[in-house]
């Protein structure tokens, strides 16, 4: 099957850096290091290091706190941290700088993928998450490099997919050394795809491990001060395409009833950011972007979070906290950053992304569902004019953070047999 796979890889071929051209227009970093993506680089091979692959935004997030860790253990071993989206390329390159080298992963060909691991030989490859690709598998597994599948997780939905083709998922998963599932349901699901029991390990969810750095809650204090410590603020973070809309229908239900309400509004997509921009004045807000905060005024209305990687600062501004990617069908976005604030935490009812974690923090009274912008707005007014409830709420969600802290330890104890 893996021949079939390869067949369709090179049949698309041409259309690859096409397609990073064309994703360039919003978002001019596609066109950078291009040959990167097939392997061609200008620095020498490395004699060995440890390899992390977090796909994008969050997982780069949620590895932070493992790659700092093998750091401090390894410091003799270069870290190289891959990444398939420019955004994660960010978020690596901006929380963890110089000590660890950032490399786009290869497209997933026999050539790139071995002429790459020709040039960093790792001595151990840590995915994050559920990033199975055949040929980068496959060619790691010859050169008999142990590979920990962390914070593994498979939906319903995907388990659906992979099971059409169950046969190649298993020649895939066999070449695993271990994976480390989220919860019990993920860890049957891989089970049930031919994953062999000895290899799995339930760990837990790598993303209670957030680390919330001085820092930010220093530079959010004083970002308080600026926007008025009396002023009741709301963040709706992380939102899609059709949920702005909704959000600021639910911004202008606020105001009805507290006119000196600001909303923090964070576009998940920065190619989305002027869209966002020019919505929150065509809807009659005064907006402006946090990009020109100097611009900020009492009149203020709306607050465009127009940058990456200050989302944590924007819950740490905020009294309540939306998690966008819920009120449209995208499944919900990271639930713990803001419970690990100690705020309050709202969402709607698209959670299939995060299922696990919404259902434990619903359980622990520390989780507020609305089904729709009107429910949103209600619940928003309700938690400002009441902060013993905020603080409940609050509290309750950093209680469950931290009773489900410690799976990077986990990680970190599986990482050393191996290095």
């Amino acid at each position: 099957m893996r021949y079939f796979y390869n067949f369709f890889l090179y049949l698309i071929l041409p259309f690859l850096p096409l397609r990073l051209l064309w994703r360039s227009r919003k978002n001019s970093a596609y066109r950078k290091r291009i040959f990167e993506r097939f392997s061609w680089f200008n620095f020498q091979a490395l004699e060995g290091c440890i390899w992390v692959h977090a796909v994008s935004v969050g997982e780069s997030i949620a590895a932070v706190p493992l790659v700092k860790a093998l750091i401090k253990r390894y410091p003799n071993i270069p870290i190289v941290m891959t990444t398939m989206t420019p955004t994660g390329a960010e978020r690596v390159e901006e929380m963890l700088k110089e000590q660890v080298l950032h490399l786009y992963i290869p497209y997933d060909y026999p050539g790139a993928v071995k002429r790459f691991l020709r040039h960093i030989n790792p001595k151990i490859l840590i995915l994050m998450e559920t990033e199975l690709w055949p040929n980068l598998l496959h060619y790691v597994a010859k050169r008999k490099v142990p590979v920990v599948l962390s914070n593994a997780r498979l939906s319903a939905k995907s388990f659906a997919g992979y099971k059409k083709i169950s046969s190649f998922i298993k020649s895939i998963l066999n070449c695993i050394t271990i994976v480390m599932a989220q919860s019990k349901a993920d860890g049957a699901r891989f089970l049930a795809l031919g994953l062999d029991p000895k290899k799995l390990i339930i760990a837990g969810n790598i993303k209670f491990d957030i680390d919330i750095p001085g820092e930010v809650l220093s530079e959010a204090s004083k970002l308080r001060e600026i926007l008025g410590k009396e002023r009741p603020i709301w963040v709706a973070a992380s939102t899609h395409a059709g949920e702005e809309e909704k959000i600021l229908v639910a911004a202008q239900k606020v105001l009805e009833k507290l006119p000196n309400a600001l909303l923090i509004l964070v576009p998940r997509h920065p190619e989305r950011f002027d869209y966002a921009l020019e919505l929150c004045k065509k809807e009659g807000f005064e907006v402006v972007r946090y990009s020109d905060i100097q611009n900020y005024t009492a009149t203020t209305n709306v607050i465009l979070g127009d940058v990456m990687g200050q989302l944590l600062l924007f819950y740490g501004i905020g009294d309540v906290n939306f998690v966008g990617g819920s009120l449209v069908p995208w499944g919900g976005h990271n639930l713990l950053e803001p419970a690990a604030l100690a705020k309050p935490v709202v969402t709607g009812p698209n959670l299939n992304t995060f299922l696990d974690i919404s259902q434990m923090l619903f359980d622990a009274n520390a989780l507020v569902k609305v089904e729709d912008e009107a429910e949103l707005a209600e619940k928003i007014c309700e938690l400002f004019k009441d902060q013993a409830l905020r603080e409940k709420l609050g509290a309750a969600a950093l209680d469950v953070v931290e009773k489900h802290r410690g799976v990077t330890k986990n990680i970190l104890n599986v990482v050393e047999r191996f290095v």
